[in-house]
């Protein structure tokens, strides 16, 4: 006979986890860095203060929450849209600015902050559950901004007579209406964009403001947010019902901007953010047809980590996804921005070198070996922890200019020169060229005390 939980028992199991969740030194936060954890938390508070301020000082109207409950109405709607489309992982581009626009420029200050944390609550609610302190973060930043964006419109408004959040048509002031209400736009999001980028700079320094926030995609994203929002703030302010019309653009605009990010996701590797293996073959394909047809120089390399197998045995396996981590960062690093690097299996990984001579392609592959090896990954321990030496085999494969090779052939070369670094003794560097007898070899690793080896380049015939 079994013995089963009584509904008692079972009532307080449910208080038992509610506890462990309420409990404060259980939070995600507390795990933070210190410099983290702290940015994190004034930027919460500063938000929190202008609102108290500000609601202190505003009275409440009738009219304004009217017009704010419709804006959070849609709002609430595009939530729901995204619900069914899903919300990708980490820093997500959306269309709420087309809502909330609106609410900086057309109501008081108070309702400008509250938007963003309501809806931040919808997202939480409905669509993914997240860390709390994300969120909360999330919120205050973009509520800081709308602030920002807020104190600028209404202080450039005060500089041009006559012209008032509400009166955006009267004659030919709509011009600088309109001028004012995108450059308060273009302040928003620079403000949400810089204190976003430092916190996941704080928690990712490989991440570049030139990609995270003038990257391509991104750019258009919120250029097309910026119109759409200054194009409804327009609309609302000479009647608030034609949002009715402006509410299935918006959200076309939403679903758009989420498809934009799940297709990068679909694209890049999830543990290491390089790209995934497929992707980097198409790619690799198209460069090597375009370095053929151009007669270019190309070299692709094979890189494998080094007994891998023993570390995820020794160490763990989050200690092995560390070490992941830490190999794909050493390759953005290092790599110029046109080289492709991509996960390419388990613990091996696929390099492609544009425009680049065999002798060029060895020694980018023998710095990439040297730093590697070189890496500070620490495992986790009772005695305060243990250095986890990593080192890698490289195989290269180099395309001279005015040859013609397929994707497979130069793969292959590649292939036979990782074996070959593997059968020689590992932690180095091989490389055979597939046209003119090429081979080249890092001389034979020392044991890890000696430090990072030297490498030696040598010409010599290939049978």
């Amino acid at each position: 006979m079994e013995l089963q939980d009584t509904p008692v028992d079972v009532i307080f199991q449910q208080v038992g986890r509610m506890q462990r969740t309420l409990s404060v030194r259980s939070w995600p936060f507390w795990k933070l860095p210190r410099t983290l954890a702290a940015f994190v938390a004034a930027v919460i508070l500063a938000d929190l203060a202008v609102f108290a301020v500000a609601a202190a000082a505003v009275p409440v109207s009738v009219h304004d929450l009217e017009v704010f409950a419709l804006l959070l109405a849609c709002n609430a709607a595009t939530v729901e849209l995204t619900r069914r489309g899903s919300e990708p992982e980490g820093h997500v581009k959306d269309m709420y600015a087309v809502w909330e626009l609106p609410v900086v420029i057309l109501l008081p200050l108070p309702y400008a902050l509250l938007m963003p944390a309501i809806r931040g609550a919808l997202t939480q609610w409905r669509i993914r559950r997240s860390a709390v302190h994300r969120r909360v973060f999330s919120a205050a930043a973009i509520g800081l901004s709308y602030a920002c964006a807020w104190m600028a419109f209404h202080g450039a408004g005060r500089l041009v007579s006559g012209l008032t959040p509400l009166n955006p048509v009267a004659g030919s002031r709509i011009t600088v209406w309109l001028v004012l209400v995108a450059a308060c736009a273009v302040v928003q999001v620079a403000v949400n964009q810089y204190l976003v980028f430092a916190a996941v700079r704080a928690t990712n320094p490989a991440v570049r403001a030139r990609e995270f926030i003038f990257g391509a995609q991104t750019l258009r994203t919120d250029l097309t947010e910026t119109c759409m929002a200054v194009l409804s703030t327009l609309a609302i302010a000479i009647s608030p019902f034609t949002v009715v019309a402006a509410l299935p653009l918006a959200t076309l605009l939403q679903r758009s901007a989420v498809h934009g990010q799940l297709v990068k996701d679909a694209r890049t590797d999830s543990k290491t953010g390089l790209l995934n293996a497929a992707t980097w073959e198409r790619s690799a394909t198209a460069e090597i047809s375009r370095a053929v047809r151009t007669k270019t120089q190309l070299a692709v390399a094979l890189l494998d980590i080094d007994r891998f197998k023993v570390i995820n045995d020794t160490y763990g396996h989050l200690t092995g996804d560390e070490v992941l981590k830490e190999i794909a960062h050493t390759l953005r690093t290092m790599l110029r921005e046109y080289d492709l690097a991509g996960r390419f299996g388990g613990e091996e990984f696929a390099l492609l070198l544009p425009q680049t001579r065999a002798v060029d392609a060895f020694r980018i592959a023998e710095r990439v070996r040297s730093a590697i090896a070189g890496l500070p990954i620490i495992a986790p321990g009772a005695t305060g922890g243990e250095r986890v030496h990593v080192t890698v085999s490289i195989g290269v494969a180099a395309l001279d200019a005015g040859t013609k090779r397929e994707y497979a052939e130069l793969m292959a070369a590649a292939d036979a020169a990782l074996y070959r670094a593997k059968g020689c003794g590992r932690d180095q560097v091989q490389m055979i060229s597939t046209t003119r007898g090429l081979s080249a070899v890092s001389s034979t690793p020392r044991s890890a005390a000696d430090g990072p080896t030297p490498s030696l380049f040598r010409r010599a015939s290939v049978s």
